[in-house]
């Protein structure tokens, strides 16, 4: 798939099928997210790899709209130092976006739905985790194969229009 037809195929899915992922496709969605850009390169993420069902489903739990995460073929959990101050907090919120979008687009390519889920239990999250003190869980990537219609350009999004969000030179 082109870069234009994933970023046009991709859309939040969070019912997904028993089919399983290819390692060497989970490893290139994977690489993608090494490859965020992040500011001054500081690459401030982990990902953890979680595709066990009982791991999958205590995940379910560290955020009231989670429960995608147990459906799920794996979930990249993203996974970063704990933020000094609001500075900080702001640019590695940017940096982990980054990654989580360029994950998403890679799987979209690959024909692998994807859904994002923010974390709300830390506790929980590490326990199930066993990340390091010091670290914090920021967000979930839920992959799979959709349960219903697969990943197809979709001709006419559910967005505003062009000519409402776009502004030429000012407002």
């Amino acid at each position: 798939m082109e870069t234009w037809d994933a970023i046009r195929s991709r859309r939040d899915v969070r019912q997904f099928s028993e089919r399983p992922i290819a390692d060497a496709h989970l490893e290139r969605v994977l690489d993608a997210g090494r490859r965020a850009p992040s500011a001054g390169n500081l690459q401030p993420w982990d990902f953890v790899v979680v595709r066990d069902r009982d791991q999958l489903q205590a995940l379910a739990g560290v955020w009231q709209g989670a429960g995608h995460v147990a459906g799920a073929q794996a979930v990249i959990a993203l996974v970063s130092s704990v933020p000094g101050d609001e500075m900080q907090r702001s640019i590695l919120a940017f940096d982990l976006g980054q990654a989580t979008m360029v994950m998403a687009l890679a799987a979209a390519d690959l024909g692998i739905a994807s859904a994002h889920s923010a974390v709300e239990d830390q506790a929980k999250a590490q326990g199930v985790l066993a990340f390091p003190d010091g670290k914090f869980l920021a967000f979930m990537l839920s992959v799979g194969y959709p349960a219903g219609r697969p990943l197809a350009v979709i001709d006419r999004p559910d967005r505003r229009p062009y000519a409402d969000v776009v502004h030429q030179g000012r407002w």
